[in-house]
């Protein structure tokens, strides 16, 4: 059973709070069951961390990228931005109400709506049902 120093891993690791760091992520994921990328040794899991790390078996930006994001709470994922969705036109009320323009200025426009659209619209809506308990 070969000693490992921190000597060892500091030409792989330059700061040694990093490597602490980075060594007891590494000694937490063996913990949880992640496969050894050396023999064990009868040795603990900080000191197979260690060794992995000064064997270079396992890379330390990979160490790093993995302790990262197991400490991010919220991880952001890149979703396309929404495109604009023309307005669908059922009735010739609708068509008078939103215009469609032709040149594309960049100003932003406001859809108009007359107040008898709008209760002819609200008249089709089904009135919601009562519960029991709304009822007593």
């Amino acid at each position: 059973m070969a000693r490992v120093t921190v000597e060892d891993c500091i030409d792989k690791v330059e700061n040694r709070f990093e490597l602490v760091l980075l060594a007891s992520h590494r000694a937490r994921l063996l913990a949880a069951g992640a496969p050894l990328t050396i023999d064990r040794d009868r040795d603990k899991n900080p000191v197979c961390a260690l060794r992995e790390i000064g064997d270079a078996t396992i890379t330390a930006d990979d160490l790093k990228e993995q302790l990262i994001h197991s400490m991010q709470k919220y991880v952001e994922v890149d979703e396309p931005e929404a495109e604009t969705v023309p307005l669908l036109s059922s009735s010739p009320a609708a068509a008078a109400v939103a215009p469609q323009s032709s040149s594309d200025d960049g100003a932003v426009q406001f859809d108009r709506m007359s107040e008898e659209d709008l209760l002819r619209g609200l008249e089709n809506l089904a009135p919601p049902t009562e519960t029991d308990e709304e009822a007593e």
